[in-house]
């Protein structure tokens, strides 16, 4: 009989918490707990797509760059995604083969360093909104103005940083690898940090882009196509609530897809916060999905067996 499929997606706060210097120690030791959590979902009958945010990671790969930029010549923004991608990976890999062992499980994990196509008239790259990397010097913010033409804004009064484009995925240009995969039984890796946002040029070459795709966009996108049972989106509360931080706040156990797209117009999720995720939902149940759970990591065991979390569905 063959397994339900899962795309479960997390952030890389999960792996890289704010309150840790974010050594590679500390990576590895959550790269094993979500593992060990991953291993449980696979035990209960589920072949797994995994996709993980990749921000504070892509944010200290930046700044290795600019601090190295005297001595090697830095690499582009979207070579950055590809190199926290496959970092990511190998550690995720690596953690979740030893969980398999353990568990006796006979299952392979495959990391797909993966090329998402993005539209170069996408609205987002005429108006740079996502603040990436180190802090600048006023002076230092300056030059790299003029010198590569990187918009520059002030943060919070602790110094400047380059704000880059987040565009809308519209294609993943390795997806029938991912398929193939999938259809081997083999637990993959893919689209790590929304995937390296990529373009076709004139004469039909892919490019790189220096922008950053949100993985919840685009690990929806990929759920969708490989006609995942069950798209999981873990995030730093247990369930969706509406009217959030209010005495009426409610929290969502199950709800169907035009109750949630009424509480979205209604503005109950913000665009820094739940909005992003809602959204995502939303296109995965639209485009044929049959159920979504947005949940926290520390739920997800529970809520995979109907006892916690927020289920949506059509």
């Amino acid at each position: 009989m063959k397994n339900s499929l899962a795309v479960i997606a997390f952030g890389g706060n999960a792996i890289l918490k704010s309150n840790e210097r974010g050594t590679q120690e500390e990576q590895i030791r959550h790269c094993d707990d979500a593992a060990d959590l991953m291993a449980q979902v696979v035990q209960r009958g589920h072949d797994l797509v995994i996709v993980h945010g990749n921000g504070p990671q892509v944010g200290n790969v930046l700044i290795q760059m600019e601090e190295a930029s005297n001595k090697v010549p830095p690499f582009s923004l979207d070579v950055c995604v590809a190199i926290s991608e496959g970092s990511m990976g190998y550690m995720l890999e690596r953690s979740m083969r030893n969980q398999f062992r353990k568990r006796t499980l006979k299952k392979e994990v495959a990391t797909l360093i993966t090329q998402v196509m993005v539209d170069p008239r996408d609205p987002a790259f005429e108006n740079p909104s996502k603040p990436i990397g180190p802090f600048f010097t006023a002076f230092r913010a300056q030059a790299l103005k003029k010198e590569k033409k990187w918009p520059m804004v002030e943060d919070s009064g602790r110094g400047y940083r380059r704000v880059v484009a987040s565009p809308f995925p519209q294609r993943i240009i390795n997806l029938e690898i991912v398929k193939s995969l999938v259809r081997d039984g083999i637990c993959v890796i893919a689209a790590g940090g929304g995937g390296v946002p990529a373009y076709y040029d004139g004469h039909d070459n892919i490019k790189g882009v220096e922008a950053v795709i949100d993985k919840d966009y685009t690990s929806s996108m990929l759920a969708a196509e490989l006609k995942a049972d069950l798209f999981i989106i873990l995030t730093n509360v247990e369930y969706v609530s509406i009217n959030y931080g209010r005495k009426s706040q409610k929290h969502l156990a199950r709800v169907r897809l035009k109750d949630l797209k009424r509480y979205q117009e209604k503005g109950h999720f913000p665009p820094g916060s739940m909005g992003p995720k809602i959204k995502a939902a939303i296109d995965f149940i639209e485009n044929g999905g049959k159920e979504v759970i947005i949940t926290t990591a520390k739920d997800l065991i529970k809520a995979v067996k109907g006892q916690s979390g927020t289920h949506i569905v059509r």
